[in-house]
């Protein structure tokens, strides 16, 4: 008999999370994100540039800080494109639940809150103070691997 120790929901979709943020084309930080509901994946998102747009040689936010002036990135973050590819094929995710890699930045805290999601679970914590205030609306947990 094979002896299998089945993961837990979090140890799941945290290491699809990590297998996710393997396809971003970011130079500076790969970042992986799902969307879930009621137990069933809804949508993936993962940093890189908008559809059709080359992706980068150089980083416009090199020597710059984490945390500051992400308006300088054009690639769209992992919580964006999860929630804009959820919107984008009729996926509502009202009530979900969010695993991504990296805390949210505020620019993702604010899609996040918007669209409904209500619990985000995260790995690797941010730098952004804005993104905490504004997520203590919804519940918010670091998972410990």
């Amino acid at each position: 008999m094979i002896s299998h120790s089945r993961p837990s929901q979090d140890e799941y979709f945290f290491s699809l999370a990590k297998e996710i943020s393997k396809r971003s084309t970011c130079l500076r930080r790969h970042v992986g994100a799902l969307i879930i509901r009621d137990g069933n994946i809804i949508s993936t998102g993962y940093n890189g540039p908008p559809v059709g747009m080359s992706h980068c040689v150089t980083c416009s936010r090199e020597g710059i800080p984490s945390g500051q002036r992400s308006e300088l990135c054009r690639a769209a973050h992992a919580e964006q494109n999860a929630i804009n590819f959820a919107a984008k094929h009729g996926n509502a995710v009202q009530g979900a639940t969010m695993y991504t890699t990296h805390f949210p930045c505020s620019w993702c805290a604010k899609s996040i809150l918007n669209s409904g999601i209500i619990v985000v679970k995260f790995l690797f914590d941010y730098p952004d103070a804005m993104a905490r205030e504004i997520l203590s609306h919804i519940t918010v947990e670091q998972y410990k691997d």
